[in-house]
């Protein structure tokens, strides 16, 4: 499995495709380093690409819990995969990101590629640059999330 770290300026070029940095690319397996699945984020303004391994990895999440024969569950599956699309590296490891995808999150020219463990996320550079929290409020949410009253790393 591909954990994606760092965040990348990128530029956008005339025909809307992205250059995959180095480091990304280096850090997925081999036999998955050209297949990619890339949907607007549920919560935030951005585009999640997935490698194929997560998407598939995020599908089988899904499966497990969808019932086809209940409307709330066919309502979530129509509106996980509206707006996805299926993206293949080019020659020049350049990705090309449907327009209609980069306008939902009003990403023109300069994005920013953030690796979020097993996914990147792709901003506009200008919305990426307001999104820091304080460190005191960030420490705080890391006591809430990941404090515990055990030592144990497991619970």
């Amino acid at each position: 499995m591909a954990t994606f770290i760092g965040d990348y300026a990128c530029k956008v070029d005339v025909k809307g495709r992205i250059i995959l940095p180095m480091a990304f690319k280096k850090q997925m397996p081999a036999d998955a380093q050209d297949h990619f699945v890339v949907r607007k984020d549920i919560f935030e303004n951005c585009l999640v690409l997935y490698s194929i391994e997560d998407w598939n990895r995020q599908l089988d999440k899904i499966r497990k819990r969808i019932n086809p024969y209940n409307r709330e569950h066919n309502m979530f599956i129509r509106n996980f995969f509206k707006g996805t699309a299926d993206l293949s590296l080019d020659n020049n490891n350049r990705l090309l990101i449907p327009k209609r995808l980069m306008d939902l999150i009003g990403a023109e020219r300069d994005v920013v590629l953030a690796g979020q463990d097993g996914r990147i996320e792709i901003w506009a550079e200008s919305v990426y640059d307001k999104i820091d929290m304080a460190a005191g409020d960030f420490a705080d949410l890391a006591e809430k999330l990941m404090g515990g009253s055990t030592n144990d790393p497991e619970k």
